[in-house]
């Protein structure tokens, strides 16, 4: 695969991206396209090993050798096949996925991977403008699939089970298709043009979308409803409760789940009108962002672009180390210090760091106060007399999710829940009802896209293999 010796003579590249201070001035994708040539020479660095360890990292298995060969050898129509047999929107993951695939690659044991993510965005980018062809199915069958929910879970499981034959009608809350994907992760990360586009490959594979739809409240759509008019359910609402913040003030005007905040900022740049009561602006302001994650990262990002006073992320973990730790060895998932894109752009971020109190003036938020610790025997500790007093007159909570939000279609169909409230399931995403099937964070809990791809293909496979098992007990009556 590749050059044998190309991770001898070629060093590992990462796309460049626009200088920060041009990129803030818009909410459009700022990387810098690479050549094919590039494109070549950093595919060519894989170095064909036994045991190709970036499958550990991906839980899509991507045939990540074999489009890395055909990249090196300008078989791009191949690489793109390769690519689009195990992932179903590439055009995503290789923009906003992490790429575990990278900290299991043989060259990251001296941090030196193969630049994986950089492919298949590339790859993908070929297909996008190339045009998506519709994958129809050989031949139709008479079964029909309610899923509920349209993130990354809720898509995969609906284009998987529409290539088989079934009849797929998507159901989403909201007015616009893509859940988390369109209304959490901000347009300078991922366009939503091409949310769009597949959207319309899809429909031409036979899914039809029914956006603005409150499952199991809106009338024709109860669990009765549901279990009479389709063969089978899949719930993909994901898990959008937010982790809230409980310390005196945070009732104050400028408090808001980073959720919140995302998605205001996404409809404004879709060109929603945003009431002026609504609206949730950085705009002149001092943010804080209280949690490290990419959620909080998208806040960063996004408040920069609003045009913030200062923007501070806190964390209350502490700061991680600049390179692995024994005890995380190469090919777990490389627990160091990471800086984004965002913040890059003008952020100030503190460690262990532990929110005591929101103060404010007039009910609204104008400081932060917290209280610096340490991690002593897995427990946190307050260091005596080390505080931290930050102006605050936007607060964005992005402390992660703590489960599904509460549906009544959920209650009504009668599913069972494990003990963190996640619907439960068994290993196929099969619930305790019959023909109800469960896929995505709402059932592993808050993860990666490209988990939640993974899901919905496999828990797609699991209604699949139900469906023809029933129509073939229906045929034998």
């Amino acid at each position: 695969m590749g050059d044998p010796r190309g991770f001898l003579k070629v060093e590992r590249a990462k796309e460049k991206e626009a200088p920060a201070a041009e990129r803030v001035a818009h909410y459009r994708e700022f990387t810098v396209p690479v050549s094919q040539e590039q494109l070549k020479a950093q595919a060519s660095r894989c170095m064909d090993c036994g045991i190709p360890f970036c499958h550990k990292g991906c839980p899509l298995g991507n045939l990540i050798p074999e489009w890395n060969d055909y990249v090196y050898r300008g078989r791009m129509d191949d690489a793109a096949n390769a690519l689009e047999e195990t992932n179903n929107f590439p055009e995503v993951t290789g923009r906003v996925c992490p790429a575990p695939c990278e900290g299991s690659c043989t060259l990251n044991i001296d941090n030196n991977p193969v630049s994986i993510k950089v492919v298949e965005k590339n790859i993908a980018e070929y297909v996008v403008q190339r045009g998506y062809v519709p994958r129809l199915a050989a031949n139709k069958t008479s079964k029909r699939v309610a899923v509920v929910g349209s993130g990354p879970a809720g898509l995969a499981a609906a284009q998987q089970l529409a290539r088989e034959g079934h009849a797929v009608v998507l159901f989403e809350k909201t007015d616009r298709i893509g859940g988390l994907l369109r209304y959490g992760i901000p347009d300078f990360k991922l366009e939503k043009t091409l949310i769009d586009q597949r959207m319309k490959q899809l429909e031409a594979e036979g899914v039809e979308f029914r956006t603005g739809v409150n499952v199991g409240v809106d009338a024709g759509t109860t669990a009765e409803d549901l279990r009479r008019d389709f063969d089978a359910i899949v719930i993909a609402v994901g898990a959008r409760e937010p982790r809230l913040l409980p310390v005196p003030g945070a009732e104050l005007a400028g408090v808001y789940p980073a959720m919140k905040f995302l998605e205001q900022s996404n409809r404004r740049v879709a060109g929603d009108a945003i009431p002026e009561a609504e609206a949730i602006l950085a705009t002149g302001k001092h943010v804080v962002v209280i949690g490290g994650g990419d959620t909080g990262s998208d806040c960063v990002g996004t408040s920069i672009r609003h045009g913030a006073k200062s923007v501070t992320q806190i964390e209350l973990m502490p700061k991680p180390s600049l390179v692995r730790r024994p005890e995380n060895p190469w090919p777990e998932w490389p627990q160091v210090l990471r800086t984004s894109s965002s913040q890059e752009e003008g952020c100030e971020r503190d460690w262990a760091v532990m929110t005591k109190e929101l103060v404010g003036e007039g009910g609204v938020v104008k400081h932060l106060r917290a209280q610096r610790i340490e991690m002593a025997g897995g427990q946190m500790r307050p260091l005596e007399g080390q505080t931290v007093d930050l102006p605050a007159d936007l607060v964005l909570l992005a402390m992660g999710f703590t489960g599904p939000e509460k549906l009544r279609l959920v209650e009504d169909l009668g599913l069972a829940k494990d003990a963190r409230g996640n619907i439960a399931s068994d290993p196929h995403g099969a619930t305790n009802v019959t023909g109800v099937f469960t896929a995505g964070d709402c059932n592993r809990g808050q993860s990666l896209v490209v988990w939640a791809i993974a899901d919905g293909r496999r828990v797609a496979a699991s209604v699949h293999g139900f469906l023809t098992a029933r129509g073939a007990t229906e045929a034998a009556e």
